[in-house]
């Protein structure tokens, strides 16, 4: 074997290693496909009121009266009644890490979750399948009123604001995958961040689907009350299976006056698993909401946050990065809606596509006609590794108003082999002469990232870039 050859098995196995391992733990009985009854047995399992499985069955109702979407990418696939919606290992939430079952811990501790807390994160919540098995803040957080506990606890613990805001931003009639959500959610992050309180450091959550033809439906929700700011992180992974997995998450965020909301997500699910998202932001006035998606992973991917400026002042970005590898379908995006006055934005997307892989931008931008004086920047880039590779733009823009003050820019790209061959002549492999190519082409995406992240993320591009993996 040659060294080239050698470094692709290399690679792949640490690829593998780290990300695509299935630990074999101990489940509950639960029976597969969707029904009434399931919802109704979810519920019954998490000790709910009565008003949250109201909610529940509402959400069922509206997911069988939608059809699939058409449009975006084929979902024909998806078979419904395959999947378990609900997967939980025998082990209870914990806020102490050496009190999470062996099997599971030894999961987190590959994927580097614990340590990441100990070194970096203020706060840190694990869900595997469908519970949350480990949540923990710093202490000193929770003096200053800080709350950041799982979605299912907050249902009991903080009925009034659960109650006020949890599908205040996404119905369960937004679309068909977000009733899906609200018919079987479990797990997901539930923060209140106090008035003018500004947490430190980063609050963290590992999402992680372990189990076969499983779907993790998570529910998170972040409220920060005026004049705060609040920074969270997620990272998503699964096991390598022949079988496709499906998850459904949605996510509601609330900036209220003068607040900043930062929301990164690292997506990197084995490609096995549909990852069709629900995202979007409610900002109020003078208050931001910064969205950074990179998604490496999944089969198919559709995800894209959403942003609603509706108080005047207010401000939000949407970053987003997508990698497509070999039979890999990465349609994203962002969509922000200039409802006030004085509102700014900006959508940035750069994405690169390799071998059978499509990526495709979605983006819309909306200015309603009592909204004064927005400002706003699109830019869409893409880049091509190979002859195969496939690229779509479809922005969209809805402008009611003359002095609106709005640019779009595109472009699309290929590496040259006269680069390839400059950085080669100098001594780098032709895997480490690409990556470092892509890499300089999202790295004004990744200087915004932390440290840990941002190093993460260009090591899962050198991973997904290599001949090694597809």
């Amino acid at each position: 074997m040659t060294n080239e050859g050698l470094e692709e098995v290399v690679e792949r196995k640490e690829y593998v290693e780290k990300y695509g391992f299935y630990q074999d733990v101990e489940y509950e009985d639960f029976p597969k496909g969707l029904s009434e009854d399931v919802v109704r047995k979810i519920s019954r399992l998490k000790h709910e009121p009565e008003w949250m499985l109201e909610k529940r069955l509402t959400g069922l109702k509206v997911f069988y009266s939608k059809p699939m979407p058409k449009w975006g990418a084929d979902l024909s696939g998806i078979k419904f009644d395959d999947f378990y919606y609900f997967m939980s290992a025998k082990a209870k939430e914990s806020n102490k890490w050496e009190n999470v079952p062996e099997d599971i811990k030894q999961t987190f501790d590959k994927l580097g979750v614990p340590e990441a807390e100990r070194k970096f994160f203020s706060g840190a919540e694990a869900q595997f399948d469908s519970s949350v098995v480990y949540s923990h803040v710093n202490e000193e957080l929770g003096k200053l009123g800080i709350v950041f506990t799982d979605t299912d606890t907050a249902v009991k613990k903080y009925p009034e604001l659960m109650k006020k805001y949890w599908g205040s931003v996404i119905p369960p009639s937004d679309n068909k995958f977000a009733a899906l959500n609200t018919a079987t959610w479990s797990g997901g992050s539930f923060i209140y961040v106090p008035k003018g309180v500004k947490v430190p450091m980063p609050l963290n959550a590992y999402f992680r689907i372990n189990a076969k033809n499983s779907g993790q439906f998570e529910r998170t929700l972040i409220i920060a009350d005026e004049g705060a700011d609040v920074t969270y992180l997620e990272g998503c992974t699964a096991p390598v299976y022949a079988h496709d997995a499906l998850h459904s998450a949605v996510v509601e965020l609330i900036a209220l006056e003068g607040s900043h909301i930062r929301y990164v997500t690292i997506q990197n699910w084995s490609k096995n698993v549909y990852n069709l998202v629900t995202q979007r932001a409610h900002v109020a006035k003078n208050a931001k909401v910064e969205w950074i998606d990179a998604n490496i992973g999944s089969k198919i991917n559709m995800k894209y946050p959403s942003i609603f400026l509706q108080g005047e002042g207010a401000s939000g970005e949407v970053l987003s990065i997508a990698i497509a590898g070999q039979s890999q379908v990465q349609d994203s995006g962002g969509k922000i809606y200039h409802l006030a006055s004085n509102t700014t934005s900006k959508i940035i997307s750069k994405s690169v596509s390799k071998g059978s892989g499509v990526t495709t931008f979605r983006g819309l931008l909306h200015v309603a006609k009592d909204a004064e004086n927005v400002k706003s920047h699109v830019s869409c880039d893409a880049l091509l590794l190979d002859e195969n590779a496939k690229t779509n733009t479809y922005p969209y823009n809805q402008i009611n108003r003359n002095d609106a003050m709005i640019s779009h820019e595109a472009k699309v790209g290929k590496i040259s082999d006269d680069e390839i061959f400059y950085l080669m002549s100098r001594g780098i492999s032709e895997d480490d002469a690409t990556a470092m190519i892509v890499l300089g082409f999202i790295e004004d995406l990744t200087k915004v990232l932390p440290v840990e992240y941002s190093l993460e993320l260009k090591r899962l591009i050198k991973l997904d870039t290599s001949k090694g993996v597809g």
